[in-house]
């Protein structure tokens, strides 16, 4: 995962790279599947608001319900959830989580605290166990992480790296993150922290934190974010996090283009007869790409991170799967505004056409998952499109 500051309105958008390969082949040029108005057990309301902290915009927002292991009662519902197909696992701020939780040791019974690293900060915090609901799903005994815990406040110098803390409302802008990306375990880092200071240990893939999806009995072979489209800024708008893909009526991929992904759950994209390495990603509000010089559009007077052409620019691409997957390839376009004008208005959260740079390669945020149906498969589940990992829309 990777952080990527923004502005005005939102301290960060949250990117992350992902897992291997998949198998169903094809091409296509058609229109992306639109969303529809879902219904069922499996379907998670999300919208885009300002968040928690009131300082997000394009940020997909959604609630959980966590519970001590096989506690029916000792639970808890927390809202202000940022959901992130960039990344797996759940990680939750200490200070919006009020339910007691037990705290994962290793074998010498020394509680187990994880450094998620990012491209611009990082999260610093102990992994514990819950029972996780969204919707009608449940994921047992998973392993969290609980962000910025008063118990683990000295944080080692080799996880913080001078780098931005997130352990916080404010720098996060989120109560937590669900991450419902295409690998199954984070792989981060790990530390055993005896009551002498922390040391990095070797955390077993079944004890490091978990992408929820994969765990559910039923409907865990991926996701599907659907989000209406956008007109230029509006105040708000809703959609649907929907689990499974192909396991229900309500969840088969229709007419979607499959691209199976690479280690990092990145596919191809062809600007300009030049292919740069790509990926989709709901937590990052924006479409982040190339640079000024590569793309002839202007940034912003006050902010190099942001586009500002005078008009707005249609952005045309064609998306292919990583080499040595499916062999998938299709057309896609986007949106390029002038940032300055469309955060003009600070009741507006859902902005579509906020894009910025990012040299060398293309981070396809939330505004591409405006008026689209986007489908997130799990490394090594079996879907109608193969087995994961792969993206579609």
């Amino acid at each position: 995962m990777k952080v990527i500051p923004a502005r005005i309105f939102l301290p960060f958008g949250l990117i992350a790279a992902l897992i291997m390969t998949f198998g169903c082949g094809g091409s296509s040029t058609s229109q992306p599947s639109q969303p529809g108005t879902p219904s069922g057990s499996n379907v998670q309301e999300i919208t885009v608001n300002t968040g928690p902290a009131f300082n997000y915009v394009d940020g997909a927002f959604t609630s959980v319900t966590v519970c001590s292991p096989g506690s029916a009662t000792n639970c808890q519902t927390i809202g202000g959830i940022l959901v992130d197909t960039g990344s797996p696992g759940l990680r939750i701020l200490s200070s919006a989580l009020t339910v007691s939780l037990p705290q994962q040791t290793d074998s010498g019974g020394s509680p187990i605290v994880e450094c998620g690293e990012f491209g611009s900060g990082f999260t610093w915090g102990p992994v514990e166990t819950a029972d996780v609901k969204i919707a009608g799903e449940q994921a047992s005994s998973l392993p969290i992480q609980v962000i910025g815990s008063p118990n683990f406040s000295t944080i080692p110098p080799n996880c913080s790296q001078g780098q931005q803390s997130l352990n916080d409302l404010t720098n996060l802008g989120a109560n937590g993150l669900l991450g419902v990306g295409q690998s199954i375990q984070d792989l981060q880092t790990y530390y055993a922290c005896p009551s002498l200071g922390c040391t990095v240990t070797n955390e077993g893939l079944a004890q490091q934190v978990q992408n929820p999806v994969a765990s559910f009995a039923t409907d865990n072979n991926g996701v599907i974010i659907e989000l209406p489209s956008v007109s230029g800024a509006e105040a708000s708008v809703s959609g649907s996090l929907i689990f499974g893909i192909g396991t229900q009526s309500n969840n088969g991929l229709g007419s979607a283009t499959v691209f199976g992904t690479g280690p990092f759950g990145d596919f191809n994209t062809t600007y300009q007869s030049t292919q740069y390495p790509s990926f989709l990603d709901s937590g990052s509000n924006g479409i982040f790409f190339l640079d000024s010089t590569t793309t002839g559009l202007t940034v912003c007077a006050d902010t190099n991170l942001l586009y500002c052409p005078t008009f707005p620019q249609t952005i045309s691409v064609l998306n292919n799967a990583e080499t040595g997957t499916n062999g998938a390839s299709g057309t896609a376009s986007f949106t390029v505004g002038n940032a300055d004008t469309l955060e003009s208005n600070p009741n507006n959260t859902a902005i579509n056409g906020l894009a910025g740079p990012q040299p060398g390669s293309f981070d396809f945020g939330l505004p591409f998952f405006f008026g689209r149906n986007v489908y997130v498969a799990i490394d090594g589940k079996s879907t109608p499109g193969g087995t994961g990992p792969y993206t579609a829309y």
